[in-house]
């Protein structure tokens, strides 16, 4: 299960993470509402943009976390949960602590298992097996044949900065395919 921080408003990420009791508020549903960790409960609970979680809701996620329960909005009846989370941030969460802008005990919960993944600048190699990969999704979505990069459009491909990692590459890739007349694309295309 997953959440993007980012996309959800400030004000529903409670209700969007820990659920909502029947009747909590005017408008809200009869039956209540299972928030993503109760449906991730016995498995995982992936939090995109975690850099993005605004201060309030940093002590309410630190205590599902360390106490393994949450409280519906709107209920006083706390549930277990048994939920594994991954976090993930393009924000420098030390700077964000040293600001005072992430809780620093929060930081350390989620700071078990670091993985770094290096931006694509930094990892050139990788674009050859990327647009293959790219250009099987964009083939999938699209009904069509994947996309073929000739050496010399491999090479521009890896020459650029890439400020916008996979998600750009994917951009560069769909424009290149949707301009090209033929499967086949170079680099002057």
């Amino acid at each position: 299960v997953s959440v993007n921080i980012a996309a959800v408003p400030d004000t529903l990420l409670e209700a969007e993470f820990f659920g909502v009791a029947p009747g909590a508020y005017t408008g809200a549903d009869r039956k209540g509402r299972a928030g993503k960790f109760k449906l991730a409960h016995g498995g995982t609970l992936f939090l995109d943009e975690i850099g993005d979680m605004p201060a309030h809701l940093q002590a309410k996620l630190l205590r599902a976390l360390q106490e393994g329960e949450i409280e519906p909005l709107g209920s006083n009846q706390l549930l277990p949960v048994d939920v594994r989370v991954l976090a993930a941030t393009s924000r420098d969460l030390p700077a964000l602590v040293r600001d005072g802008r992430f809780r620093e005990d929060l930081f350390y919960r989620l700071h078990v298992l670091p993985i770094h993944v290096p931006p694509l600048r930094a990892r050139r190699g990788d674009i050859p097996a990327l647009v293959e990969a790219l250009g099987e999704d964009l083939a999938l979505r699209n009904g069509t044949a994947p996309p073929e990069l000739e050496p010399d459009a491999l090479a521009l491909l890896a020459a650029q900065p890439w400020r916008g990692n996979i998600r750009e590459l994917r951009n560069v890739l769909e424009q290149a395919a949707m301009r090209s007349d033929s499967l086949t694309i170079n680099a002057a295309q």
